[in-house]
């Protein structure tokens, strides 16, 4: 019983990580679900999102805090990452 438990719950967090693995593989668009859950991430750390756009393997923030015009990367975990541009992930 505690494998097949084990098992539900593998199987739906490898769901939920699936959006953002796909979405940072191809270039361009960014998936709603993972657009919706980094915007709250950054609205929490008082940025206003303005754009994503997925590229170079990363998922490309373009925010605005303090006035300021910023671009923040992400990796698939939606973790942030030091990235310059046209660098590979």
């Amino acid at each position: 019983m505690m494998i097949r438990k084990f098992a539900v719950v593998a199987l739906f967090l490898g769901t939920l990580a699936a959006p953002a693995i796909t979405m940072a593989e191809t270039e361009g668009a960014v998936d709603a679900a993972v657009q919706e859950k980094l915007t709250a991430q950054l609205v929490a750390e008082g940025y206003d999102v303005r754009q994503f756009k997925a590229e170079d393997g990363l998922i490309e923030a373009y925010v605005v805090k303090d006035g300021k015009m910023e671009e923040l990367w992400f990796d698939a975990n939606l973790s942030r990452v030091e990235h310059e541009e046209g660098e590979e992930g």
